[in-house]
């Protein structure tokens, strides 16, 4: 349970800079799936577990990508040093829904051939979604924010049958944030925009 304890407290200070668009949340980013990759082993959700090894790549890719401002083709926006926030292209919502779908089949199918997952549907859901989530938000698309409320949701909801309340009640304030964060980040997208030229 202390372990439980210490990753929602790093989670919610990474939602607190995730809402700020602090390039810092990655660090936070970092941190707290070291910590859940033991919770989530502990509790049986595999899924769960297996993505925060994910988390710990992409959060690397994600401050590169803030930090240096490189676009989804490879090339510097040169309005602006750090990477700005944006909405998704619509070429990209395609390639995001195929790996949706191509990750929520795959995760489904490694839990119930090879784990006693109980959850495997639920878990699976979460895990993909969030997968699609957290590659978003390195590329800092303003609706990964709809995104992680789907998520969060769910998550609540699971881990609460699960009896991880403690995380539960973090993913519940989360779907609650991710509300006011979508606000938060269209209001500075909107001034960075009108601070270009």
């Amino acid at each position: 349970m202390t372990l439980e304890i210490l990753g929602t407290a790093v989670g919610i200070i990474y939602l607190w800079l995730e809402y700020r668009a602090s390039i810092y949340l990655w660090i936070a980013g970092i941190i707290m799936p070291a910590i859940y990759i033991f919770i989530y082993y502990d509790a049986g959700l595999y899924a769960d577990f297996g993505i925060n090894i994910y988390y710990l790549l992409i959060a690397l890719y994600g401050w590169v990508a803030w930090k240096t401002g490189f676009t989804l083709t490879g090339k510097k926006d040169e309005r602006s040093r750090e990477l700005p926030i944006s909405n998704a292209p619509k070429s990209v919502w395609p390639k995001i829904a195929v790996a949706y779908i191509a990750a929520q089949l795959f995760i489904t199918w490694i839990l119930v051939e090879y784990t006693d997952s109980t959850v495997p549907i639920a878990d699976s859901f979460t895990t993909a979604l969030s997968i699609v989530g957290m590659w978003m938000l390195a590329r800092k698309y303003i609706e990964q924010w709809w995104v992680w409320c789907i998520v969060d949701i769910a998550s609540a909801a699971l881990y609460v049958y699960k009896g991880l309340y403690f995380t539960a009640v973090l993913y519940a304030v989360y779907a609650i944030i991710a509300i006011f964060g979508y606000r938060k980040w269209k209001n500075m997208m909107q001034h960075e925009q009108q601070r270009l030229p």
